[in-house]
């Protein structure tokens, strides 16, 4: 089986820029590739996970994301690094868009888009890592049996309590993540 690390997008691997639609406002995140580096030398996969509820609200559509997906892709590979495979979840209970405007089992924190993953690139879940900037990142990679998380204070971090979760890494950016989880991982 394989280790993967669980990336949310926005804050995280690029800039917030909320609803993101323009591939030309795609902005790396500060980090991001050395971060990726060595999860890569420590042999995990990267998948991202992020919701997207922009779609179920009428932000953006799909192919937008895909056009903005795209230009992640384009600007990690120039730096010779990749993602290996993008998990969005479009559904909002109060979207305005029909087949999106539903409750669903993959939303962070629920946990469906990591357990979609596991199954889909065999994953050993209690090997994987989840970081990301928002108390529903954590809480999707714990419950989906990660064994660990971190949250950044990038992008929406700044505005989180991580009171309830004293074994959560506190991290002030991606690349402080990385190297506290993968300290973890000298078991």
């Amino acid at each position: 089986m394989n280790k993967a690390c669980f990336l949310d997008r926005d804050g995280v691997i690029i800039e917030d820029e909320n609803y993101l639609k323009d591939p030309d406002q795609v902005h790396l995140c500060a980090g991001i590739v050395p971060a990726m580096r060595m999860l890569r030398d420590a042999g995990y996969k990267i998948v991202v996970v992020s919701n997207q509820s922009g779609i179920a609200r009428g932000y953006f559509t799909p192919e937008d994301l895909k056009r903005v997906e795209a230009r992640i892709d384009e600007l990690l590979r120039e730096q010779g690094v990749f993602i290996d495979r993008n998990y969005y979840c479009f559904h909002h209970k109060k979207g305005v868009v029909r087949e999106y405007a539903v409750e669903c089992k993959c939303r962070k924190p629920e946990p469906g888009m990591l357990l979609q993953a596991a199954e889909d690139l065999d994953l050993d879940l209690g090997e994987c890592i989840m970081i990301g900037d928002k108390v529903s990142d954590v809480e999707a990679g714990l419950r989906a049996g990660c064994r660990a998380a971190a949250l950044v204070r990038t992008g929406h971090g700044v505005e989180q309590n991580l009171s309830e979760y004293p074994d959560v890494c506190d991290a002030p950016d991606i690349l402080y993540a990385v190297t506290k989880l993968l300290e973890m991982d000298c078991r």
